[in-house]
């Protein structure tokens, strides 16, 4: 009687496995490289700016709220609590998120295109916050003791992030 069972048994554990793999199958959707990874807040891409229009936007107001696209040049290192986006000059605008509500991913952010939207302001870095950012992006020691007087920045707050 085991004899004939046990065929029968197989049988039916391996056409129940076959149809759980069809199910899953089915219900998978393929990624498509056109998406975005939305990192905080979720917002729609209209009315967006350069970081040149940016810049001349804020040459004339305290602050500015606005959607900015851009390029990722670096990234922090420890937590992704920060991004640094290339200016028209090849200088770069520090973006941060408010009150550390979302964070991005630490590895490959280099050189991708990047739209995020909150508010730009100019403002004057100490030399421990720029020293603390050289930490966080990984920067030798030398690097970090190169830094010796506070400078003006533009920086940016952002609410929402979509990484390309």
């Amino acid at each position: 009687m085991i004899k004939t069972l046990l065929p029968a048994l197989l049988l039916c554990i391996l056409l129940f496995s076959c149809q759980q793999q069809t199910t899953n199958d089915v219900t998978e959707k393929p990624a498509t490289t056109s998406e975005a990874k939305v990192y905080g807040s979720d917002f729609t891409e209209q009315n967006m700016l350069s970081v040149t229009q940016l810049e001349d936007a804020i040459s004339e107001q305290d602050s500015v709220k606005a959607t900015v696209n851009g390029v990722i040049v670096e990234s922090c290192q420890s937590k992704g609590c920060w991004m640094d986006v290339k200016l028209a000059d090849n200088s770069t605008m520090k973006v941060t998120f408010r009150d550390y509500g979302f964070f991005l991913p630490v590895e490959d952010l280099e050189g991708k295109t990047v739209v995020f939207t909150g508010t730009a302001k100019k403002e004057v870095i100490s030399v421990e916050g720029q020293r603390h950012y050289a930490e966080d992006a990984g920067k030798s020691a030398a690097e970090i003791s190169a830094i010796t007087s506070p400078k003006e920045e533009l920086r940016f707050v952002a609410d929402g992030v979509k990484i390309k």
